[in-house]
């Protein structure tokens, strides 16, 4: 961690964010740049190609204790209902090595795999990197808020859920990522 990295703890929690939601792709795994590369790729390239008249939606993103969610601001239907992703489902988030905007998480859809991939990437274009670092760090916040709730309430519990944050910065990401992405 650097000097300028933003600290956030769990009693920072809930902090809330307003950015662009970029959309959702199948990940090929539960945690690793490897399994969010092609997604962010696949959902970049598509916002890319949206026609002029069309944005990405703004969306409102609070992180809490309990999970991540969310709200389309600019759906003037009023159609829009809150999506919620509670910790125990988010396997992975992490600043983008090569889009620094944007912050992606993976989120296990099913723990049946006769479903096909059980694992979605959400992504999410912030307004600047710091404001994608600052959403990395609050997931992490959570997380480790989880973790010792699950330690607490299953101190005689031997299989323990797995989740992943990352902290490193893009340009440590790319220092140890030769070879470590599909791209």
């Amino acid at each position: 961690m650097s000097d300028k990295d933003p600290v956030v703890t769990v009693k920072d929690l809930p902090m809330t964010f307003t950015v662009k939601y970029l959309g959702n792709h199948p990940a090929k795994g539960l945690w690793g740049m490897k399994h969010t590369r092609k997604p962010v790729d696949f959902l970049v390239a598509q916002a890319k190609n949206l026609p002029p008249n069309i944005i990405l939606p703004v969306v409102r993103i609070c992180i809490t204790k309990d999970g991540i969610s969310y709200q389309e601001l600019t759906d003037t239907t009023g159609n829009s209902s809150p999506v919620h992703f509670p910790v125990d489902v988010i396997s992975y988030g992490v600043q983008d090595l090569v889009y620094t905007r944007v912050f992606s998480m993976i989120i296990v859809t099913d723990d049946n795999l006769e479903n096909g991939i059980p694992f979605v990437c959400h992504s999410f274009v912030c307004e600047s990197r710091d404001q994608a670092r600052k959403i990395t760090y609050a997931l992490a916040a959570a997380f480790q808020d989880y973790s010792r709730r699950v330690k607490e309430e299953n101190k005689d519990m031997t299989k323990v859920k797995r989740f992943a944050i990352d902290l490193r910065t893009p340009e440590e990401q790319a220092e140890a990522s030769d070879g470590e992405t599909d791209a």
